[in-house]
C-alpha cells in the first residue's frame, strides 16, 4: 500500500485495465484499480470449470478488429489464436420443420426459410432490393431499421421476438442503433464477423487482463466498493479518477431517475459423455415459445476442441432480465434523454474534479471489446499528450 496514488481507476474490466497499464508502463505513475467484484476482467472474466472447459462467466465474449494498433496492443499480453465465430438460429419453417440457419442473414438463410433458390450475389442483391422496406422520411426505430435491412418476413422470423426477449421492449420502442448492428451477407459467407483479425486468447481473457495489470506500479483491490472507500486519504489525493461504472450510480442524484439496464441470468446444464451437443457454439432462439435468447456450448472453442467425443460438455442458456448486474444500456427515447442530463453532469465533474467517465456503463452505450480497448488507448493519448486530465471523447460522445 502506497501513501497515495496518481491514478485511481474504478473497474478492472477492459477499459480500466488498458488505462492502468498505460499510465503505469508509459508514464510511471502509481495506479490503484478498484473493483467491487471478487475478480478482474469485468464481464469478459473466464474460468476453467470442473470438467476442464474454459468458459466465460458472463456470456461469450469475442474479439475482432480491423485496427492494426489494437491488434498489436493486445498481442503484447499473451498468446492469441485464430477463432472464426459462427452463429445459427433455430427456426421452424411454415411446414413445421426445424432448421438451423446462419446468422447473419445470407443466401443460405433466405433459401432455407423462404424456399427460394438464390445462387449468386446478384440474386441476393435483387432479393434484398425487392424485400427491404424503405422509409422516405427516415428510420425512427429498430423495427424500421430491421425491416429496411432484411425485409418483413425475416424480421418476423429472426429478429422481432428475439429482440423482445433481449430487451423486454418491442423493437419499435428501441433506438435504430440496436438493430442497425444486424450484419447481412449477399453471398454464402456464414462468418459472424468479417474483420481482418478474429482471435481468442489461448489461456482466456482473465489471464490476458492479469498480464496487463501485472506491474509494480499497479495495485488491485477486489471486493471493494469505490463509494465505500472514496474518503480514504490514499484515494482522495489522486490526480485523476477514471470511472467505468454506471454513470447514474456515480452521481446518485435524487432529482434524476435511474437509467435502465438489462441483465442476464445464466442456466448451466452439464451433460456427461456426449462430446459436442450443439451443431454450433451459439444457437439463437428467435421463437417466442422459447424463454431463453440463446444457448452457448463452450466446448466448441478451439482451446476445448481436443476433448474426445465422449467427454462431458456444458450448455449455458441465457435469459435476459431486468434484475441483476447491469449488462446492456437500453437505448430508447427515455433513457437517451436522461443519459444526456447525466452526460452534462459528467462534463462538469470532469472539469471540476479531474474525473474521466469511460466504458459501456459510464457512457451508456453498447461497446464491443475492440472498441473499448481502442477507446481507452485514445483517451490515454489525449490525457498524456495534453498534460491535462481532460478527455475530449466525453465531450463529443
Amino acid at each position: 500500500m502506497t501513501d497515495g496514488y496518481d491514478i485511481v481507476i474504478v473497474g478492472a474490466g477492459l477499459s480500466g485495465a488498458v488505462l492502468a497499464d498505460r499510465f503505469a508502463r508509459v508514464l510511471n505513475l502509481n495506479v490503484l484499480v478498484i473493483d467491487k467484484r471478487n475478480h478482474i476482467a469485468g464481464n469478459c472474466h473466464d474460468y476453467i470449470n470442473e470438467d476442464g472447459i474454459l468458459m466465460n462467466k458472463y456470456g461469450l465474449h469475442l474479439f475482432h478488429t480491423n485496427d492494426d494498433e489494437t491488434y498489436e496492443y493486445i498481442t503484447q499480453f499473451g498468446t492469441w489464436i485464430p477463432y472464426v465465430h459462427k452463429v445459427v438460429a433455430r427456426v421452424k419453417t411454415d411446414e413445421g420443420v426445424e432448421e438451423h440457419v446462419p446468422v447473419p442473414v445470407n443466401i443460405e438463410t433466405v433459401n432455407k426459410l423462404l424456399h427460394t433458390h438464390l445462387q449468386t450475389t446478384d440474386d441476393m442483391d435483387a432479393w434484398l432490393k425487392e424485400n427491404q422496406v424503405t422509409y422516405p422520411n427516415g428510420i425512427r426505430n429498430s423495427e424500421e431499421m430491421a425491416k429496411s435491412r432484411v425485409g418483413e418476413e425475416l424480421y418476423e422470423r429472426l429478429f422481432k421476438h428475439y429482440t423482445i426477449k433481449q430487451w423486454n421492449k418491442h423493437p419499435s420502442e428501441l433506438d435504430p442503433s440496436v438493430l442497425a448492428r444486424i450484419p447481412i451477407r449477399n453471398n454464402h459467407d456464414c462468418r459472424y464477423f468479417s474483420d481482418k483479425y478474429q482471435l481468442y486468447p489461448l489461456h482466456g481473457y482473465t489471464e490476458f487482463v492479469a498480464n496487463m495489470l501485472n506491474h509494480p506500479l499497479i495495485t488491485v483491490r477486489l471486493n471493494t466498493d469505490y463509494f465505500s472507500v472514496q474518503g480514504e486519504d490514499c484515494i482522495k489525493g489522486r490526480k485523476l479518477l477514471i470511472y467505468t461504472g454506471p454513470i447514474d450510480r456515480y452521481f446518485d442524484d435524487p432529482e434524476c431517475p435511474k437509467l435502465e439496464y438489462r441483465s442476464i441470468r445464466f442456466e448451466e446444464i452439464g451433460l456427461q459423455g456426449v462430446g459436442l451437443f450443439q451443431s454450433n457454439i451459439v444457437v439463437n432462439e428467435p421463437s417466442p415459445d422459447v424463454a431463453y435468447t440463446r444457448s452457448v456450448e463452450y466446448s466448441h472453442l478451439p482451446q476445448n476442441r481436443d476433448k474426445n467425443r465422449n467427454a462431458p460438455t456444458t450448455i449455458v442458456r441465457e435469459y435476459t432480465t431486468d434484475e441483476g448486474e447491469p449488462y446492456y444500456p437500453i437505448p430508447n427515447e427515455r433513457n437517451l434523454a436522461l443519459y444526456e442530463k447525466y452526460r452534462q453532469l459528467a462534463i462538469e465533474e470532469e472539469q471540476r474534479n479531474s474525473v474521466i467517465f469511460v466504458g459501456r456503463l459510464a457512457q451508456y452505450k453498447y461497446i464491443d471489446m475492440h472498441t473499448a480497448i481502442k477507446n481507452a488507448l485514445e483517451i490515454f493519448k489525449q490525457v498524456s499528450g495534453s498534460g491535462k486530465f481532460v478527455s475530449e471523447e466525453i465531450k463529443t460522445a
